[in-house]
C-alpha cells in the first residue's frame, strides 16, 4: 500500500521502528540551481508498505535525518550520485550504509550502467512504465500517474537487493561493494568539490602549462560561485568562454571587458571578480597534472587497456567497473593507485600494470 505523508509527525510515526532494510530514491529539479532540488523522497519499508514523502513541507527534512543517519537501517538505492547530493544539501545528513543496485549488478557481471526498469525486467521479469520521466516533480498536488511512477521506483528494491546480495557473497564480492558504496558517501560528502576541474574538460589539452594553470583557477572561481548562487556552472561561466579566457590572456580588465562584450552569455557583471580569479595564482597550482593529448604514450594506454579487458574477462566483469580510461590516463600522470583505484581494485590490478607502467 502507498501513502502519501504530509506532516512530519505522521513521517516520524511511520519510521518509529524501521525494517534493517528500505528502499529510497528521489525526484529532484536540478535545471536552474547548483543544487538539486528535493521535491519528493520513496521510501518502501517493505515491498508492500510504500511512503512517498513530501519534503516541501517545512520540517520534513529534519523528519527524514534519523533514518537516513541510523547505522542500523541499510539504504538500497538505484545509481544514487545525485540523490545522495540533493539528500546531503536537504537534510544534512547523507543516508548510510548504502547498497547501490547498479554497481552491484556490475559486480555480479549484469553490465555496466544498467538503468533501474531493465535491471528490474532482467531479474523480476516486471516491466515499468517510464511516462513520468520528465515529470515536474515540484507541483502539488502530484497526479495518479506520478504517485504510481514515483511508488514503483522503489517497490521493487528490495527485491533487487536480496538477489544481488545472493549472488555478491556467492561470488566473494560484497566487501567490493562495500567499498565502492562507502567511497560514493564520501565523495558525495566532500564539500571541496573537484580539485582539477580543467581535466574533464577535452579543450584543455591544447593550452599550454600557463594556459592550463589559468583555466584551473576559473574552474575553481566558478565553483565557488555557482554553489554560493546556487546556480548552473555554465550559467557562471560557460566552458568555451572559460577556455578561451585562459588561452588569450587578457593583459588588464578593458582587454578582458572587450572579451567578454564578443561573447553571447559572458558574465559581463562579474568582470572584476574574473579578473581577480583569472589573475590571481592559486597556492596548488604547481601540482596541477596537465591534461595531455597527443604526447600521451598512446602505445601504453593501449597496453593498459587490453590488460584490463583480459582481466574483466577472466572475472566476467564490464571492462569500465575495473578502470575506465581515464583512470589509466591518471596512472599514466603518475597519479597513483589512489580514488576508484585504491582497494580492490589496485589488489587485482596492480600485478598485471605495474610493469606496462
Amino acid at each position: 500500500m502507498t501513502h502519501w505523508i504530509d506532516t512530519p509527525d505522521a513521517l516520524r510515526a511511520r519510521l518509529a521502528h524501521p525494517p534493517a532494510v528500505v528502499g529510497l530514491d528521489t525526484e529532484f529539479i536540478r535545471e536552474r540551481t547548483y543544487w538539486p532540488q528535493l521535491a519528493l523522497v520513496q521510501i518502501a519499508l517493505a515491498p508492500d508498505t510504500i511512503l512517498l514523502v513530501d519534503p516541501l513541507v517545512p520540517g520534513m527534512c529534519q523528519a527524514l535525518a534519523p533514518l537516513l543517519a541510523d547505522p542500523a537501517v541499510l539504504k538500497v538505492m538505484h545509481s544514487p550520485s545525485e540523490d545522495l547530493v540533493a539528500f546531503k544539501h536537504a537534510c544534512k545528513v547523507l543516508p548510510a550504509p548504502l547498497f547501490d543496485t547498479q554497481a552491484a549488478a556490475a559486480l555480479c557481471g549484469l553490465g555496466a550502467g544498467l538503468g533501474y526498469q531493465k535491471l528490474v525486467q532482467a531479474l523480476t521479469g516486471v516491466e515499468l512504465a517510464k511516462g513520468e520521466t520528465r515529470s515536474d516533480w515540484l507541483r502539488r498536488p502530484l497526479s495518479p500517474a506520478q504517485l504510481d511512477y514515483a511508488a514503483d521506483d522503489v517497490r521493487h528494491l528490495h527485491a533487487l537487493h536480496e538477489t544481488l546480495d545472493a549472488r555478491l557473497q556467492a561470488l566473494g564480492r560484497s566487501a567490493w561493494l562495500a567499498e565502492d558504496s562507502a567511497r560514493q558517501l564520501a565523495n558525495a560528502g566532500d564539500d571541496e568539490g573537484e580539485r582539477w576541474p580543467h581535466l574533464a574538460l577535452r579543450s584543455a589539452q591544447f593550452l599550454d602549462a600557463a594556459g592550463q594553470r589559468r583555466l584551473l583557477r576559473l574552474l575553481r572561481w566558478r565553483e565557488a560561485q555557482a554553489r554560493l548562487r546556487d546556480r548552473p556552472r555554465s550559467w557562471i561561466l560557460d566552458n568555451e568562454l572559460a577556455v578561451a579566457l585562459a588561452r588569450q590572456a587578457p593583459a588588464d580588465p578593458q582587454a578582458l571587458q572587450a572579451l567578454l562584450d564578443a561573447a553571447p552569455k559572458a558574465p559581463r557583471g562579474l568582470r572584476d571578480a574574473l579578473w581577480q580569479a583569472l589573475t590571481t595564482p592559486l597556492a596548488d597550482e604547481a601540482e596541477a597534472p596537465l591534461a595531455r593529448g597527443e604526447e600521451r604514450d598512446k602505445r601504453q594506454l593501449r597496453a593498459l587497456q587490453e590488460a584490463v579487458a583480459a582481466l574483466a574477462a577472466e572475472l566476467d566483469l564490464p571492462e569500465g567497473v575495473l578502470a575506465s580510461r581515464r583512470l589509466l590516463e591518471t596512472l599514466q600522470d603518475g597519479g597513483g593507485w589512489t580514488g576508484a583505484l585504491a582497494g580492490w581494485r589496485r589488489a587485482l590490478l596492480e600485478p598485471r600494470l605495474a610493469p606496462l607502467l
